[in-house]
């Protein structure tokens, strides 16, 4: 019998999914969990797997997106009639004779070339004065006079740039310099300019980033709380473990660690907006937004206020480099009730982030830089970071975002109170 193969829903936002390439071709044998085609949906590149046993006798798109649902494949015997099981399917897929029909078209990149030749940038001609024979009296400053005769010029050829036309010394010094011949045209000064511009196909993953975060920055009320915290102690702490583990930790699993101790002690930060109701979580499940060629993935750290320092560390190497090699499952990218955006490796100051569905708040972290700091009634030189909480306003106020920054900012300058 034969079997219709339909876009899956393979995450909980995809709407539709886009077919980077199929590994099967029209006429291969096919056996259940063999790789039919790699299928790039909003947040990972996923290998779509057969359920059915057979031979592939029909290919709905070799490539581009297909909405989820939609008819992809069908495999069945080599001697059913696609079309008709298309038709039985309600499809408005062309006929298999067509699709058989036709040749499969080449992508070629195409290379952007750069191109002296009726691609420069003139620098315009600078237009020297002409000069003609005055008519009347002249009018000329008694220095102009003085260089003109000394220079032999006949001041009445001469044209006058000053009030009234009045002759003044520049005018004679031009006269001299460029007689009454216009000067030639400087050279032309050629720029190579790119002669296409570049159109980028929007991905799955990007287009998914702008729907959601549109919809979070225009639908929640979004305000920000920032506070300055100084890093000395938890540099020393830093560097005291790293001295005497395998593991190096990083600020960022600092970060990550005091959050998830704050979040436990400020329930009401750890929420999400349900729409009809909010729900205060009883995990601590949070997000770590890793940079990758087409836009933003937040895997999630699960539980990460029972996990110690280098287990956190692991865990956020670990699916950071999955992130980057679009190995991510579904079930490492979802759940996230509070989600963490650091910058400081850029040496960006401070920032302020969109919060990440349905959380109701995200922390924008940002570089430790050294500035003078009060200390003990001296002013001594410290190392100092921001940070800025985004609210979603219809679930946390400000004195709440306001308690919780307190909460982190003692924890993360005075580390041992994590262990607490």
């Amino acid at each position: 019998m034969a079997e219709i193969i339909k876009m899956p829903r393979l995450s909980d936002t995809m709407e539709e999914g886009n077919i980077v390439s199929w590994l099967k071709k029209v006429g291969d044998k096919v056996s259940v969990g063999d790789v039919l085609a790699e299928v790039e949906t909003d947040k990972a590149t996923m290998e779509l797997e057969s359920f059915y046993e057979g031979t592939l006798i029909y290919i709905g798109k070799k490539e581009g997106t297909v909405p989820v649902d939609g008819i992809i494949a069908i495999i069945g015997d080599k001697n059913d009639d696609v079309n008709a099981l298309l038709k039985e399917a309600g499809s408005a897929e062309p006929k298999v004779a067509e699709i058989q029909a036709e040749k499969p078209s080449e992508i070629t990149k195409q290379e952007i070339k750069e191109e002296v030749k009726d691609n420069t940038i003139a620098i315009p001609n600078v237009e020297k004065p002409t000069y003609n024979q005055n008519k009347g009296r002249i009018f000329a400053s008694p220095l102009a006079k003085s260089i003109a005769k000394k220079d032999g010029v006949d001041i009445s050829k001469v044209i006058g740039t000053g009030d009234n036309g009045r002759i003044v010394r520049k005018d004679i010094e031009n006269f001299v310099n460029y007689g009454d011949v216009s000067a030639p045209a400087p050279a032309q000064l050629a720029v190579n300019l790119p002669t296409q511009d570049i159109d980028i196909p929007v991905s799955q993953m990007r287009k998914t980033i702008a729907r959601r975060l549109g919809e979070s920055k225009f639908s929640a009320p979004h305000f920000y709380l920032t506070m300055e915290m100084n890093m000395d102690n938890a540099m020393a702490a830093r560097q005291a473990v790293n001295e005497n583990s395998e593991i190096r930790i990083s600020f960022n699993d600092i970060v990550i660690k005091a959050c998830a101790q704050a979040l436990r002690k400020h329930p009401e930060i750890n929420s999400s907006w349900l729409g009809d109701k909010i729900r205060i979580n009883s995990h601590i499940n949070i997000g770590v937004a890793v940079a990758v060629e087409e836009g933003l993935l937040v895997p999630v750290i699960n539980d990460a206020d029972y996990k110690s320092l280098s287990q956190i560390n692991t865990e956020v190497k670990s699916l950071a480099g999955k992130a980057k090699d679009k190995k991510l499952g579904l079930q490492e990218m979802q759940g996230n009730t509070f989600t963490i955006s650091n910058l400081g490796m850029f040496d960006i100051d401070e920032f302020t982030a969109i919060i990440n569905p349905p959380d109701a708040c995200i922390l924008a972290v940002g570089s430790i830089v050294q500035k003078p700091v009060v200390k003990n009634g001296e002013i001594v030189v410290g190392n100092v970071m921001k940070v800025t909480l985004s609210c979603d306003h219809r679930v946390v106020d400000g004195a709440k975002g306001a308690k919780f920054l307190q909460t982190l900012k003692s924890m993360l300058e005075n580390p041992l109170s994590m262990l607490a």
